[in-house]
């Protein structure tokens, strides 16, 4: 666990991506991405059909070691608009157990939009405002306010001693924080992508928790 500063609050790095804000006892990941095995399934391409219960078995755990009162999801929680009528007997009842338990908040995404996760439990909500933090699924690079959102996956690839090092990180600028996906089966984008940089702005942070400390990298550099 690291503990960082974002738009003078505190808040805590956790295992996979996900974030942990203690003055509301709340936690937070994205993108989930829910049943994208299957999805690639229908089409042929069999993917191996466990990286839902392995991403809610991951969510279950953090939820139970912080006794989070809140967790949001900032969207694309499913991979399509019907991953929720996919999820296998085991994974909804991990999942219906979270969302019963505590106040469990959908932010809608571009990938689960239309509502049908109410299926699942929890309140949907297209975004919100949290203690003066906007909670959205994709960044708004005109929004002035302090803001946490998804949708890009990013990653910091470096290259140490000839080798390629590719890590979930968290992008940061003074507004604005892009959570890494935390879903079990999700790929990445390399934080210095131009869509990373249209959205935060070149004075904007990676941001790498390591043991007890956050490394960060100038995405300007």
């Amino acid at each position: 666990m690291v503990r960082f500063s974002f738009a003078s609050r505190e808040f805590v790095a956790l295992t996979g991506g996900a974030l942990w804000w203690p003055e509301r006892n709340a936690l937070l990941v994205a993108d989930l991405h829910l049943e994208k095995g299957s999805w690639f399934a229908r089409s042929g391409q069999m993917l191996p059909p466990y990286d839902s219960m392995a991403t809610l078995a991951d969510l279950t755990a953090l939820a139970a070691a912080t006794d989070a009162a809140e967790i949001w999801c900032l969207g694309d929680s499913f991979h399509d608009a019907a991953g929720c009528e996919r999820l296998s007997a085991g994974a909804q009842q991990m999942l219906t157990a979270l969302t019963a338990s505590r106040d469990f908040i959908w932010v809608t995404g571009n990938h689960d939009a239309g509502g049908v996760i109410d299926r699942c439990g929890g309140r949907i909500v297209e975004e919100a405002v949290v203690g003066g933090i906007v909670l959205r699924h994709e960044a708004d690079p005109g929004e002035g306010r302090p803001e946490m959102s998804g949708h890009f996956h990013p990653k910091l690839r470096v290259t140490q001693r000839g080798k390629n090092i590719a890590r979930r990180c968290f992008v940061a600028s003074a507004t604005k924080l892009i959570l890494p996906a935390f879903g079990a089966l999700t790929g990445g984008l390399d934080a210095h992508h131009p869509e990373i940089i249209r959205a935060v702005g070149l004075d904007a942070y990676a941001l790498v928790p390591v043991a007890n400390r956050m490394l960060s990298f100038p995405l300007a550099a």
